[in-house]
């Protein structure tokens, strides 16, 4: 093999032939030198069989002697491909003079000065110049022997790349087999040799030439390999060189390791037999208490199942699951391999599928019997008697759920649900028959079914049952979550226990793995105890074992320490039960520490955990929900036969507000507020309000069907009606108890200072929509559907009434024989009052809506232009009266004597009994509104009958005489009341001048 120097073959030292070294002296053969030649040319021109010849081939290596194959001692293969060779190293020295042969460094002699630099400072100064010339001579003009040098070896590079491109590529390629027929063909094609009549001279010398080209292809490549050899040959040698130096510094190795041996087994004898035997006393001591300790554990476990009868005699499923456990542990860890124990653990697996199914159905009879005990029972959480030892009237409750979650029975909320529900129906069942035993119109025998009972009570009794209902189920509820809160609890307990132990875990784990990593001395004591121990291992081993145990005691520490604490209080819980017989929260208390110690193994996980916790909440939740689920087949049974139809508004508002507070309490107690009790409100609510607005609908339709358009006078109560409104109160008045009242009725109606005179059915319509805006103050719920109620009562009002007065549908309905002006005027006014009250409407109804109801409130301005639009149709419909009595008379109109003309006297009688018509209904602007109109109208009819009769103004007699009409026209209608002021304008009649 060959060494890793990379300077010489063999170790130098510079203490001479000391060590056994030995320096050959440079006399012995005359120095070498070898200068750059290139490899002569050993392929032929024409190559022939003879020329394969290796003893007669030409030289393959360039030296001063001749140098054959039979010169090489060893495998050249071995001696090219040494893998364990950077580069091929090359000694001039080594290779010339033998292998042993070492250079050594050349003692300075003490005859000769010594030379610095400071010697050729004159010379390099002086050669400074002509250097720089020389270079630059240089540059232009290279050296011709550089030159020559360089373009032999590239010549003889290119020249061997020539040869080998000579070669045919198939013989270079990886999957080059003769046993390929293609490739066989390719290489020998023995198709051109064969003719039809045998060999002829043409095919022998066909072959012969392949021969001797195929002959020269393995000269061209046999010479390559030849040379890479030659390049290659003096790396072999260096390798070989170092091969005695390396022999006998493993002799001197051997030696000194039999020393060491000897010395090391004399130090065991004299040294280490006596302190080994006093450890080995030491560890049988060790072990003589341990096994004394593993009778007694055995003793304590062999008791493990009468004491968990005797638990389990006590309903103490906690404890006796716990030793369970424990023991389970204590088998696998500590007696693990014990034959009398070999049946123990599968019988212990069955004791506690056992108590499983006990827990369960002890949970069960639980929940049935805490559910369905008188539900004003105190407490509230039940908990049975017998046990004076319990801490709190909740540690039953704990005990069997810290059980249940340790056990991962996670499905015991699924049974306290089921039980929910049935309870739930038995409270129904219960207030009905309670109420029923009061009732002596109920005869039970007849009457079986509790919903035919409740439809045969009084509403006042069977509102009684519904609050009864109500108030039963608030506590059910509250049973339920303060049960509820204690399981929650108890599974929140689990969960920050199983955090604290796996924090707890991971600083022991931190904490013994850093106390490793700081006591070095440790795990040297470990090494040397390992080493005494165990016989034939190296300190080395020793110490490397200790490590690997001491990182594997590391992750275990928590594990152990488990152990022994398991070990322990399976021993004090066996002590316990066997002198106690009725250990009670004493054993609880043990256990469930030890659940908490060791319980990331035994209870659920903390998504598990937090599934249960959200569950329980989910389960408040279905608590509520199903309480309103009764209480809405308590309120569908009532309605069935359309009873709370046909409530009136007082009894359905307290309805209402019953159902609307225990919503209210059930949000508050449970946290959400559930919507089944509240629909099916707003389904009788919808049925309310459609019976609701027909009555009021068909009262109101009555109402003007009888209506005769006369001013009615106003109560006193309608106006106080009013005066509230303006208040800012838009609900009803609560009734007056006291004596009559002495108010005597007014003519009009007095709003924020304004005079309406009205009739009687737009008081008593007043009064109906505040009874909508009443209802809706007392059922918010039903504001939406309300509004949209009391929106088509105000278009009905407006339709019939434009069909009884502008449609004079009041003269075949009510008698009447014409529709006077007063009545339009009255209308009119009618009309105005309700448009002044729809913004105050829609503003209480906004008040009571959500944002996203809000489009519903267009309704109100839809009737507001209707009503705008009747009001402009009857102000239209008066000066169409006067326009058609205007027509008639005026074109009967003649200017002549005498003056004024009956024609102008008829009109003026006429717009004076116009004026005293409306004169007290409409207001003043209105009127002068109104006689504008008229005016136009007559100026218009006047001027049209001017110019037929072809009457100008050009101050002639008949312009005259019309001059005199028409200031008799304007005196009298300026004599009117409110009209004094009136620009009358009556230089209009005439034809303007062009």
């Amino acid at each position: 093999m060959a060494s890793s120097h990379s300077s010489s073959p063999v170790p130098r030292s510079t203490s001479g032939g000391r060590d056994g070294i030995h320096h050959k002296e440079r006399g012995l053969s005359p120095p070498r030198c070898r200068t750059i030649r290139s490899l002569p040319d050993v392929c032929p021109k024409e190559p022939t069989v003879e020329a394969r010849s290796l003893c007669n081939g030409p030289s393959v290596v360039a030296e001063h002697d001749q140098w054959t194959v039979y010169s090489s001692k060893v495998n050249l293969p071995a001696a090219l491909n040494d893998p364990r060779l950077a580069k091929r190293e090359s000694d001039f020295f080594t290779k010339t003079w033998g292998p042993d042969f070492t250079e050594t460094e050349v003692m300075p002699s003490f005859y000769l000065s010594n030379i610095t630099r400071e010697h050729f400072g004159p010379y390099l100064q002086e050669m400074t110049q002509r250097e720089r010339i020389h270079e630059r001579c240089k540059t232009i003009c290279p050296n011709k022997d550089d030159v020559d040098a360089v373009s032999s070896i590239t010549t003889n590079h290119d020249k061997s790349r020539a040869e080998l491109e000579q070669v045919p590529k198939i013989f270079m390629r990886p999957d080059f087999a003769l046993e390929d027929p293609a490739t066989f063909n390719s290489v020998l094609p023995w198709s051109n040799f064969h003719s039809a009549g045998g060999k002829s001279s043409r095919d022998v010398a066909s072959s012969k030439l392949l021969q001797e080209k195929l002959s020269h292809y393995l000269d061209v490549v046999e010479v390559s390999i030849a040379r890479q050899i030659s390049l290659r040959s003096e790396a072999f040698f260096h390798a070989m060189s170092s091969q005695h130096e390396l022999q006998d510094r493993l002799q001197e190795t051997q030696r000194a390791v039999a020393v060491l041996r000897g010395r090391t087994v004399a130090m065991d004898r004299v040294m280490c037999q006596g302190p080994l035997q006093a450890l080995r006393a030491a560890l049988t001591r060790n072990n003589c208490v341990k096994l004394h300790n593993k009778l007694k554990l055995m003793a304590a476990v062999h008791q493990t199942q009468p004491t968990v009868q005797l638990l389990l005699s006590t309903s103490e499923f906690v404890g006796a699951l716990e030793l369970i456990a424990t023991t389970k542990e204590v088998l696998q860890q500590e007696l693990q391999g014990i034959h009398s124990f070999r049946h123990l653990g599968s019988q212990l697996c069955e004791l506690e599928k056992l108590i499983d199914k006990m827990m369960v159905e002890d949970f069960s009879m639980y929940a049935r019997s805490d559910l369905n005990r008188n539900l004003k029972e105190e407490p509230q959480v039940l908990e049975k008697v017998s046990n004076p030892n319990a801490a709190s009237p909740k540690e039953r409750l704990e005990s069997l759920v810290f059980g249940l979650l340790r056990q991962k029975k996670l499905g015991f909320l699924d049974i306290y649900s089921n039980e929910m529900i049935i309870a739930a129906k038995t409270i129904v069942t219960q207030c009905v028959a309670e109420s029923v035993v009061h009732i002596e119109e109920i005869d039970t025998e007849v009457v079986i079914k509790p919903a035919d009972q409740m439809r045969l009570m009084t509403f006042s009794q069977w509102f009684e049952l519904l609050k009864n209902v109500f108030e039963n189920f608030i506590l059910f509820l509250q049973r339920i979550k303060a049960t509820l809160n204690v399981i929650r609890n108890v599974a929140v307990e689990v969960l920050h226990s199983n955090q604290k132990n796996r924090l707890l875990a991971e600083a022991n784990l931190g904490a013994s793995g850093q106390q490793a990593s700081q006591d070095p001395l440790f795990l040297q004591g470990e090494a040397e105890l390992a080493y005494l121990t165990h016989e034939g291992l190296f300190i080395s081993d020793a110490l490397t074992e200790a490590q690997q145990q001491h990182q594997q005691q590391a992750g275990l520490v928590f594990q152990d320490q488990n152990s022994t604490v398991g070990s322990m209080i399976l021993l004090n819980l066996v002590e316990n039960a066997a002198s106690d017989p009725a250990p009670g929260i004493t054993v609880i208390s043990a256990s469930r520490e030890q659940s908490f110690m060791t319980g990331e193994n035994m209870m659920p996980t903390d998504m598990e955990l937090n599934r249960v916790i959200n569950k329980i909440q989910e389960l408040l939740y279905t608590a509520s929900d199903v309480s309103h689920d009764r209480c809405v087949k308590v309120l569908t049974a009532r309605a069935k036969d359309g009873s709370l139809e046909r409530l009136n508004s007082a009894e359905f508002v307290s309805l209402s507000q019953a159902v609307e507070g225990f919503v209210r309490n059930t949000q508050d107690l449970c946290g959400r507020r559930s919507v089944s009790l509240r629909g099916s409100l707003q389904t009788q609510a919808n049925r309310f309000v459609h019976r609701f607005h027909e009555e009021r609908k068909t009262k109101l339709s009555l109402l003007l069907d009888n209506e005769r358009w006369k001013q009615a006078e106003v109560p006193a109560e309608f106006q106080d009606l009013v005066n509230s409104i303006a208040d800012g109160r838009i609900s009803l008045p609560e009734r007056k108890t006291s004596g009559p009242d002495d108010r005597k009725p007014t003519e009009f109606l007095l709003v924020n200072g304004h005079k309406y005179a009205v009739v009687g059915t737009v008081l008593l319509l007043i009064r109906i929509f505040l009874e909508y805006c009443q209802c809706v103050n007392d059922i918010p719920s039903i504001a939406t559907d309300m509004l949209t109620r009391l929106s088509d009562l105000l278009k009905h009002f407006n339709s019939r009434s434009c069909q009884l007065v502008l449609g004079a549908g009041a003269l075949q309905v009510v008698g009447l024989k014409t529709i006077t002006t007063k009545n339009l005027a009255l209308a009119s006014r009618c009309l105005q009052l309700v448009v002044h009250y729809i913004p105050i409407i829609r503003a209480h109804f906004e008040t009571k809506l959500q944002p996203k109801q809000f489009s519903v409130l267009r309704h109100f301005d839809h009737i507001t232009k209707d009503y705008n639009d009747h009001i402009a149709e009857i102000s239209a419909k008066l000066v169409a009266i006067m326009d058609s009595l205007f027509e008639k008379v005026l074109s009967k109109y003649e200017v002549k004597a005498p003056m004024p003309s009956a024609c102008f006297r008829n009109v003026c009688k006429q717009m004076a009994k116009m004026h005293e018509a409306i004169y007290e209904l409409l207001p003043e602007e209105q009127t002068q509104m109104l006689f504008l109109r008229i005016n136009g109208s007559f100026k218009m009819h006047l001027k049209r009958q001017l110019a037929r009769l072809g009457v100008i103004n050009d101050g002639g007699p008949q312009h005259g005489l019309v001059v005199v009409d028409v200031a008799f026209y304007v005196e009298n209608i300026q004599v009117l009341k409110s009209l004094e002021q009136l620009n009358l304008n009556m230089a209009e009649i005439w034809e303007q001048k062009r």
